[in-house]
């Protein structure tokens, strides 16, 4: 059986605004200034740039401010006066006078070049292949990863010459290519795994005694020696710890990653630019928002006096109605647009400013051990905003500081209680569990059960795999691979 019925449910929905002004939170300074280029070309009503006001310019929108306009003539709800005389904000309205256009980076440097495969395929024409080689080795470079490895097997490589080059060959052949394409620099680029990496860069080294040992080590022993084995090491190959010190700097000075190095390898290297930046300044925290982030914008003046010829016309044809609707939409999101910007402004001083008290005296000393366990939700509270916009400013932003350019998310950590009952930050325990490791005997590396131990004596009674879980977290690796000799 049907029946109807009314329920009244009360709901809260994000305006189109509200979302986009969301979205220009998140976006960092590059980014952002990428969005107003994108907005300026899409938007006719919008400009950039200081704008210059003159007699005639005042007296025209005086003008607009004592005229009234009857809307229902065009037979739309718009009142044109309403924005003939707001659109034309004065400029000391747009813009904080506290930012100086010697506070604009002018110039975001790029790395820029050949890709790593050009730069491979370049130096093919150095050797004598007949054709059927010549495409082989030019599948083989195609086939070298970013790190600069081929990680396939050459059956796999004879498989895929077959069916996608239409080129019949054997496994022999590829051999016999990819030694020649591993002459190619830089040195050990189309080695199949770490090991023949590291052989390929010492047969290219002036041979020494240091040399040979390390390259007997690589060959012979090449497990013991990433596990650390010394006392293995020195056994099987019947040397003083001397020597195997000397052989180890050797390959310790070799590249694991060959196309790392080549700084056009496929992408372009994008510098960071800080949205904030924080200055000791007679002993108090000074902070500021990169001038670029703080353009001057301003409602285009054609547009205005497009209106302006509208209004005066005594009849409105249909095209004319459909322009003031085009224009008005147009001025509508120039406007929009322009507060969304300084409300950005405003979000993001009064947030960033909210977490530079809150960590005032990490700031003022740069000891991270002085980090206060800080969550979004506790400036989030404090700026009386919600937590997902705070997260917004947090995760893509970074700040300039006396102590280098830091990501502002990292500044946010859990608690934890010491000995005393206090909160602490978990940064200010992973900061003393670095500097323990720091301090230990490198020849009897601490385990984590011993460095559970180390920090409860500090006063940061903590577990084990605590322990672990933050050594992971510092990327630094178990005792056993910190040993040296």
């Amino acid at each position: 059986m049907l029946k109807q019925q009314l329920n009244l449910k009360l709901s809260q929905k994000l305006s189109p605004q509200q979302i986009q002004l969301m979205k220009l939170i998140q976006l960092p300074t590059q980014a952002f200034e990428q969005r107003i280029k994108q907005e300026l070309e899409e938007n006719p009503a919008l400009e950039d740039g200081r704008e210059e006001r003159t007699e005639e310019y005042e007296e025209y929108e005086a003008d607009n401010n004592e005229e009234d306009y009857d809307s229902e003539s065009i037979e739309t709800d718009i009142d044109v006066d309403e924005y003939l005389s707001d659109d034309e904000i004065p400029s000391y309205r747009l813009q904080a006078n506290n930012y100086s256009p010697d506070d604009d980076e002018k110039s975001v440097p790029y790395a820029a070049g050949t890709s790593f495969n050009q730069h491979l395929k370049s130096q093919l024409n150095t050797f004598r292949f007949n054709d059927t080689e010549h495409e082989i080795a030019e599948f083989l470079v195609g086939s070298v990863d970013e790190s600069g490895y081929i990680r396939r097997t050459v059956q796999d490589i004879v498989d895929d010459l077959a069916f996608t080059q239409n080129v019949y060959t054997d496994e022999e052949t590829v051999e016999k290519v990819l030694k020649k394409v591993q002459q190619l620099d830089p040195a050990g680029v189309g080695a199949r795994d770490l090991r023949e990496c590291l052989i390929i860069q010492l047969h290219r080294k002036e041979p020494t005694k240091q040399v040979d040992l390390a390259l007997d080590l690589i060959e012979r022993s090449f497990d013991h020696f990433s596990k650390k084995h010394y006392n293995k090491l020195l056994s099987r190959h019947d040397i003083t710890e001397d020597e195997l010190r000397d052989a180890i700097e050797v390959i310790e000075h070799l590249n694991p990653k060959p196309g790392g190095a080549f700084s056009g390898n496929m992408r372009m290297v994008e510098h960071v630019i800080p949205d904030f930046t924080i200055k000791i300044e007679d002993g108090e925290l000074q902070l500021s928002l990169n001038g670029r982030n703080a353009p001057e914008m301003h409602i285009s003046r054609d547009y205005s006096n497009m209106l302006k010829g509208y209004k005066e016309a005594k009849e409105k044809t249909k095209a004319q109605k459909d322009a003031v609707m085009f224009i008005k939409q147009k001025l509508d999101a120039a406007k929009w647009f322009i507060e969304a910007i300084k409300q950005r402004q405003q979000t993001l001083m009064l947030t960033m400013s909210s977490i530079m008290n809150y960590q005032k005296e990490y700031f003022l000393s740069g000891d991270e051990r002085n980090l206060r366990p800080m969550i979004l939700k506790d400036i989030a509270d404090e700026i009386e905003m919600d937590v997902s916009t705070v997260s917004r400013v947090a995760n893509s932003k970074y700040v300039d500081t006396p102590y280098g350019t830091k990501l502002i998310k990292e500044f946010f950590s859990e608690s934890m209680k010491n000995d005393q009952g206090e909160d602490v930050s978990t940064r200010e325990i992973k900061k003393i569990l670095e500097m323990s490791i720091e301090e230990e005997n490198k020849r009897k590396p601490l385990t984590d059960e011993k460095l559970a131990k180390v920090l409860k004596d500090k006063g940061y009674p903590i577990a084990r795999r605590t322990v672990a879980k933050y050594r992971e977290q510092l990327d630094i690796p178990v005792a056993r691979l910190r040993k040296e000799i």
